[in-house]
């Protein structure tokens, strides 16, 4: 049997709608001639990539499978294959704009624009917690198994955090996914300046990060799952639609600046302007399903439906397979975005 291909995997938070993600990973684990080396996850990416991380570092794809599943039924999922028929009746789009519409979603959405999370005073509690309590921290934070990374945005500095190690906890991961309009903000030591300091959502400066998976001992190939849209062909204009864009740009920001590096680099390596052990020429990859995304909104990132869910791990699930059906050959060999492309 050949030995299995490396590969790092960077995964996009963004809400609810990391499930595509669950089903990518649920793919790829599925493959055993692809071996996960490290893992950068920011938000939803992080708590896929903890659950992921707890199953590979006791050396079972099942129980890093088992352990996904268990995440997303605590979300709201409904994993017995008996319920599928029922929950592709009805059209994410479909879905996506009843909740929209609908009066309980208008009145939270404008409660949070105008009333702090801090507001609610004792009563407040952070909807993630009995989620990321529920992690074995020991087999999360061991050197077995593949190299894991989350981020989280430093409130006071406006920059990026990266938690790895005994540094994960149940506080680093409900950091990395704290929006501000909606969760206060998660206060954890810092060792460097002894200093509490303050975290909101990672996606705002690394959606996810990439530059932990240069690491000289792991391979040069990133698999990015993406779940934030980087292109609409149709210009915003309604409020929501306005906002969502606004929302998908700001989180895929940081992302595209690390890629536009990354093709610098590329660029001075292919020239010969550096010598060839300067810099690592990384290879890139991407899983992303924008059809299915562009249907959907900032409601259904908010609100876990089982519908959602499920169509959401559905389409993670056939794009990974897909891509490696498409792509296996050119992993270790050849990038299969093409950088140059998109930044032209």
């Amino acid at each position: 049997m050949a030995k299995a291909k490396r590969i790092n995997l960077a995964l996009q938070g963004g809400g609810a709608h990391g499930a595509y993600t669950w089903g990518v990973l649920e793919a790829i684990l599925a493959c055993e001639e692809l071996e996960i080396a490290a893992m950068s996850g920011t938000s939803a990416g992080a708590l896929n990539g903890a659950a992921v991380k707890c199953g590979l570092s006791r050396g079972s794809r099942t129980l890093a499978s088992e352990a996904l599943a268990k995440v997303w039924e605590q979300v709201g999922a409904i994993t017995d294959e008996a319920f599928a028929p029922w929950l592709n009746m009805i059209s994410p789009q479909a879905v996506s704009f009843a909740l929209e519409t609908s009066l309980p979603f208008a009145m939270g959405d404008a409660v949070s624009r105008m009333v702090s999370p801090y507001a609610s005073g004792p009563f407040y509690r952070n909807p993630l917690a009995p989620i990321v309590r529920d992690f074995e921290y020991d087999h999360i934070c061991c050197d077995a198994g593949p190299d894991f990374y989350i981020c989280a945005t430093n409130v006071r500095s406006g920059k990026i955090r990266i938690f790895t190690g005994d540094e994960i906890t149940p506080q680093s991961i409900m950091a990395s996914a704290c929006l501000p309009t909606m969760f206060r903000a998660i206060e954890i030591d810092d060792p460097v300046t002894g200093e509490t300091e303050a975290y909101w959502d990672g996606g705002y400066t690394g959606n996810p990060a990439l530059f932990p998976l240069f690491g000289p001992d792991l391979p040069r190939d990133i698999l990015i799952v993406n779940i934030n849209p980087l292109y609409r062909e149709e210009v915003p204009t309604s409020a929501r639609s306005i906002q969502n864009r606004i929302n998908e740009i700001s989180f895929n920001t940081s992302l595209l600046r690390e890629l536009r590096a990354i093709e610098f680099v590329q660029r001075l390596l292919h020239k010969g302007a550096l010598q060839d052990n300067a810099m690592k020429d990384m290879l890139i990859h991407m899983i992303a399903d924008d059809d299915l995304m562009q249907q959907l909104s900032v409601a259904t990132k908010l609100i876990a439906t089982p519908q959602i869910l499920h169509q959401l791990r559905e389409a993670g699930r056939a794009s990974a397979e897909a891509f490696l059906s498409e792509h296996f050959d050119k992993i270790g060999e050849d990038s299969t975005v093409d950088l140059r492309a998109m930044f032209e």
